[in-house]
């Protein structure tokens, strides 16, 4: 049986009928079966996604609205800024750190990667001890509901959200 084509969305209606202050994932991809992940995100004025890196993912982010930046870090140790504005179509490769900063008239990017695999969680060893297995609910984003693979999470490198204060 062959899949049928569909439109999901219209980006364009979905960030302008978005609160001008709403920040995080407007959209994302949801479809069973599917072997990609794409979130529509907005960030407000100023706003900032903090350095993080992405170990497992390439990623690729269009920007479709606003302008702003991205910090990466290039080579030697050095800092650069790239500039995004509409239409611009940025690489983040796997185990790149970066930071997006929103201009100021904020930013709207469509992300797009391969979907993650299920998580599962083994004993070190292989050996079962018994009792609970860890609780990682701190590590949950209260925006997009991403499970985060750092340990003291403090922005989500999927929608942008702040991680809560422990």
């Amino acid at each position: 049986m062959n899949a049928t084509p569909r439109i999901l969305a219209a980006l364009d209606e979905l960030l302008a009928s978005a609160a001008p202050g709403e920040r995080g994932a407007l959209w994302h991809l949801a479809e069973p079966g599917r072997e990609l992940d794409a979130n529509l995100v907005r960030l407000p004025p100023g706003a900032e996604v903090g350095e993080h890196q992405e170990d497992v993912l390439d990623v690729l982010l269009v920007v479709l609205e606003g302008a702003g930046s991205v910090r990466t870090a290039g080579g030697g140790g050095s800092r650069d800024a790239l500039p995004l504005g509409p239409g611009t179509v940025l690489w983040l490769p796997r185990t790149s750190r970066r930071a997006l900063a929103a201009g100021p008239d904020g930013l709207g990017y469509l992300t797009v990667h391969r979907r993650r695999p299920g998580l599962a969680i083994k004993p070190p060893g292989g050996a079962y001890e018994g009792g609970e297995g860890p609780c990682m609910l701190d590590r949950v984003c209260p925006e997009c509901g991403r499970l985060s693979p750092d340990p003291a999470p403090v922005f989500c490198s999927r929608c942008g959200e702040r991680f809560p204060e422990r």
